[in-house]
C-alpha cells in the first residue's frame, strides 16, 4: 500500500483504516486469574505467532544483587520439572519451532513461535520454563559464566560503555540509572537460592499478559492459554514498584570512560525524555525523526557526518518506555574529533528548540510515519507486537485505526514545544568512551 493512499484520497484512507488489527478483530479477555489475553486470526499464514510478558524485571533487584531478574529470566529454558535442557530444545527444533524468554528494566518478555499446529507444545513449553524451572547448580554456573563473559566484553566496548555512562548521568538516583545485567561482582554473588527465591516471589499470573496472532480462532486461544495458566496462583507476587520521580539535569555533566587499544570513540549526549504512554511522546518521535533519523539519519547526520565529516555514524534516538526513556545523540568519531562533534550536536540541538522543524520536514516524516505503517503488519510478528505495546502503554484497541489521525494532528509548534519541554543544550548529560 503505497503511502499516497493513505494521505491523498479520502476513501482510500477509510478502506485501510478500517483493514487496520482493531477492536472488531483483537479479542481480550482476562482471565480469572487475572491473565490478559489477546489474539487476532491470520488465516493466511500456517504459522502462529506468541508475544507477553509479565512484571518481573530488574526494577526488583537488590542494589547487591543487580542482575538477579536477568540471570533469572535466562535461566527459565535451562531446565524444568519435567524436562532438562536438551529435551526443551530438541522439541522446539524437532518442531521448527522457536521460543525465547528475556529479562528487561520493567518486565519478563516472551516470544514464540511455531506452525499452527504445534501451539499446545509451544504453548506447554512457556508454561513449564515461566513456572516450574528447575535452576539446576550445573546449569546455573555455565550461565553465570556466559554473563560474566558478556559484562568482559561489554566493558571493553566504547559504544556499549558510553550507553551505560550516560544513564548513570541522567538517571543519577533513579532505577534507570541501573544496568539490567547488573556488573560482574553483583552477578558473581548470585546464589541458586536468590534465583529460586526471586522466582518464587515475582513470577505469578498478576500483570502477565499473553498475545497470540495466527492460524487459529481467538476463542480458541482462550481454551488453550486457560488450559496452561488458568491454574496459576501467587499469592505472595506483589504490584509492580511504583517508579520514584527523576531529577532532570540542572546543568551540563560530561564524564569519559578510558578503554585503552580503541581507534574509535562513541558519544552519548542527551537527556531524559517522556514515556511511551505520555500526550507529547508522537510529538517528540516526528520531532526526533526530523532531529537524527529521517533519510541519513536527519540533521544531525547531514551535520555532523556529511558535511563535517567527523563522524562515522551519527544519529539521534527516543525511548519511550513505561518511564521516562532517554531522548540521545550517538556518534562514533575519530577520537581527535570528540570536541568538535560534540560542540557541532549541542549546536543542532540548539537549533531544533530554538528553531523547530519546518511544516515540510515534518509533512515528510509524516507521510513516512503513516506509509511504514502497513509495512509493520505484514506478518504475524509485526502485529502481534503492536498489539503487544497497545496493552503495555494503554493505548487502547483502536490506536491504529486513530494513528493516522494522530500522527497527522501534529503540528510543528506541538514539536517546538514538545523539544523545549525535555532538551535544554545547557542542561545535559554527556558520556564518552574510547582511548
Amino acid at each position: 500500500m503505497p503511502p499516497t493512499s493513505l494521505n491523498n484520497d479520502p476513501d482510500a484512507s477509510t478502506s485501510s483504516t478500517l483493514s487496520l488489527p482493531g477492536p472488531d478483530d483483537i479479542m481480550r479477555v482476562v482471565l480469572p486469574n487475572g491473565i490478559v489475553v489477546l489474539g487476532r486470526a491470520n488465516f493466511n499464514s500456517p504459522s502462529v505467532v506468541i508475544n507477553g510478558y509479565l512484571p518481573a524485571g530488574g526494577i526488583n533487584d537488590p542494589d547487591e544483587l543487580l542482575g538477579l531478574a536477568d540471570f533469572c529470566a535466562s535461566a527459565l529454558m535451562r531446565g524444568t520439572d519435567k524436562r532438562d535442557f536438551f529435551q526443551i530444545y530438541d522439541l522446539l527444533e524437532s518442531a521448527g519451532a522457536s521460543l525465547g524468554i528475556g529479562g528487561g528494566v520493567h518486565l519478563v518478555s516472551f516470544t514464540g513461535r511455531a506452525l499452527v499446529e504445534d501451539i499446545d507444545l509451544l504453548l506447554e513449553l512457556l508454561a513449564e520454563s515461566l513456572r516450574q524451572p528447575n535452576f539446576l547448580d550445573e546449569q546455573v554456573e555455565r550461565l553465570r559464566t556466559q554473563i560474566l563473559t558478556g559484562l568482559a566484553i561489554r566493558s571493553q566496548q566504547t559504544r556499549e560503555m558510553a550507553s551505560l555512562t550516560f544513564d548513570q548521568i541522567v538517571y543519577d538516583g533513579h532505577p534507570y540509572s541501573r544496568p539490567e545485567e547488573g556488573y560482574p561482582e553483583t552477578v558473581s554473588a548470585i546464589s541458586r537460592e536468590d534465583l529460586v527465591g526471586f522466582h518464587q516471589r515475582y513470577y505469578g499470573p498478576r500483570g502477565m499478559v499473553v498475545t497470540v496472532v495466527g492460524a487459529v480462532d481467538p476463542g480458541q486461544i482462550v481454551d488453550q492459554i486457560a488450559r496452561f495458566f488458568g491454574d496459576w496462583q501467587n499469592p505472595q507476587q506483589p504490584e509492580p514498584p511504583t517508579l520514584p520521580l527523576l531529577r532532570p539535569l540542572t546543568e551540563v555533566i560530561q564524564r569519559g570512560v578510558e578503554i585503552p587499544g580503541k581507534s574509535q570513540a562513541d558519544i552519548v549526549l542527551g537527556a531524559a525524555g517522556p514515556a511511551r504512554s505520555a500526550s507529547d511522546y508522537v510529538a517528540a518521535s516526528l520531532g526526533n525523526s526530523v532531529l537524527g533519523q529521517f533519510g541519513m539519519m536527519g540533521r544531525i547526520g547531514a551535520s555532523v557526518r556529511d558535511q563535517a565529516g567527523l563522524a562515522y555514524y551519527a544519529y539521534s534516538s527516543l525511548g519511550g518506555g513505561l518511564g521516562p526513556g532517554p531522548w540521545y545523540v550517538s556518534a562514533g568519531v575519530d577520537p581527535v574529533n570528540v570536541a568538535r562533534a560534540v560542540d557541532l550536536i549541542l549546536e543542532e540541538i540548539s537549533r531544533f528548540v530554538n528553531e523547530g522543524v519546518s511544516r515540510g520536514e515534518l509533512d515528510d516524516v509524516q507521510t513516512q510515519f503513516v506509509g511504514s505503517l502497513p509495512l509493520s503488519l505484514e506478518s504475524n510478528a509485526g502485529v502481534a507486537s503492536v498489539i503487544i505495546n497497545m496493552e503495555r502503554y494503554n493505548l487502547g484497541l483502536d490506536y491504529l485505526q486513530r494513528y493516522p489521525d494522530l500522527i497527522r494532528s501534529v503540528t510543528p509548534e506541538d514539536v517546538l514545544e514538545t523539544a523545549n519541554s525535555y532538551l535544554d543544550p545547557h542542561c545535559m548529560g554527556i558520556a564518552i568512551a574510547g582511548p
